[in-house]
């Protein structure tokens, strides 16, 4: 966890869902906790129900946006979230890794990172959390907290 990227702006990139939405990621209000994953990454996978979870308890303060770094994107993210039943989480695609290559050049996943209402990260996770602990959403909420 750090907070060495704090102040880095929510990347102005926008993302489709299997169906066409798009979600433009720099036009996001509030809070976003946003989530890079891929379906073959042993460690995304282990954190998807927990963020899924996660979702439900921050609704309404922060948006959970997780984004797959899967190249063949809905080919194996569709049957990815219809096997997982998840409520709260939308498969956003990102099958030419605009994210990854713009937030983690090196392509280390799972990463997770929190950018406050503004738009300004606060807080940085590299690598796999247990966003299922009670401790997750105090982690969150306690981070967005005016210093």
């Amino acid at each position: 966890m750090t907070r060495q990227f704090a102040g880095t702006p929510l990347p102005d990139l926008q993302f489709r869902d299997p169906a066409g939405k798009v979600l433009d990621l720099g036009a996001t209000d509030g809070p976003v906790l946003l989530n890079l994953w891929a379906t073959w990454c042993g460690p995304c996978v282990r954190e998807m129900p927990q963020l899924d979870a996660l979702a439900g308890e921050l609704e309404g303060e922060v948006r959970v946006i997780t984004v797959s770094q899967d190249i063949r994107g809905a080919e194996l993210v569709t049957p990815f979230f219809a096997r997982g039943g998840y409520q709260r989480l939308e498969p956003w695609l990102d099958p030419d890794t605009a994210l990854s290559a713009q937030l983690t050049p090196e392509g280390a996943l799972p990463l997770t990172i929190l950018f406050d209402a503004s738009g300004k990260e606060v807080l940085r996770v590299m690598g796999v959390y247990d966003w299922g602990s009670p401790d997750a959403a105090k982690l969150v909420k306690d981070a967005l907290k005016p210093a």
